[in-house]
């Protein structure tokens, strides 16, 4: 049986950041510890800022932070209907060169989905 390709990324991921910290000066780890801590519940939910990363990220085109942020939406109880929004949000904003993120952006949520 194939992994689902979100399984697969969180592996992949997680085994690339275990070596980066293998590495790390303590400016990385700042950055690290920062990038965690902004996602976090403040005056915006975490459901608001996770959706901000992915259109972030589908403007910029990063395959790997589209499926982070598709991956970490999914946890905190995005519907299908708010990720639609940001992502037509992100297409507007970003123009028909994101079309091919907003596909596999749409495979992992359909992915992470399925049974729902």
């Amino acid at each position: 049986m194939t992994k689902k390709i979100t399984e697969q990324f969180k592996e992949e991921r997680e085994a690339l950041n275990e070596i980066v910290m293998k590495y790390a000066s303590l400016n990385v780890k700042r950055f690290y510890n920062l990038d965690t801590r902004v996602y976090q519940e403040g005056a915006l939910s975490s459901k608001t800022k996770e959706l901000l990363g992915l259109v972030a990220s589908l403007v910029l085109r990063c395959d790997d932070c589209i499926k982070y942020h598709v991956i970490r939406s999914h946890e905190v109880g995005v519907t299908s209907e708010e990720l639609e929004e940001a992502l037509a949000i992100g297409l507007t904003v970003g123009g028909s060169i994101t079309i091919p993120h907003l596909r596999r952006a749409l495979q992992a949520w359909d992915e992470l989905s399925e049974g729902f």
